[in-house]
């Protein structure tokens, strides 16, 4: 069983940055493919980046491509999420979830096993 923490979320301002950590226990993190969701009020959670076991693979949605970066370091058993030149439309909670499919990237929820609990980021205008 695989415990997912994350950490990280505030109040900023439009165009200013977070990093969003997610801290796993329980498992072995380096077998785990890692993803970032995301839901806004009153929209659907949505996928916003994927990472494969080894941090070689990748996958960012376009709608924050060239803003936010996802990385991993297994010796700490911690993913990240890099948001920079946040929008006010980037405004939601924030989650990490980890996949068993280990070089899984894409979106699809029920390929992700494990969820944290969300940490809020809320970015205003």
């Amino acid at each position: 069983q695989v415990q997912l923490v994350e950490s990280g979320g505030g109040l900023v301002q439009a165009g200013g940055s977070l990093r969003l950590s997610c801290a796993a226990s329980g498992g072995t993190f380096s077998s785990y493919a890692m993803g970032w969701f995301r839901q806004g009020p009153g929209k659907e959670r949505e996928f916003v980046a994927g990472i494969g076991w080894s941090g070689v693979i990748t996958n960012i949605v376009d709608s924050v491509k060239g803003r936010f970066t996802i990385s991993r370091d297994n010796a700490k058993n911690t993913a990240y999420l890099q948001m920079n030149s946040l929008k006010p439309e980037d405004t939601a909670v924030y989650y990490c979830a980890a996949s068993v499919y280990s070089q899984y990237v894409l979106g699809e929820r029920t390929r992700y096993a494990y969820w944290g609990q969300g940490t809020p980021v809320t970015v205003s205008s």
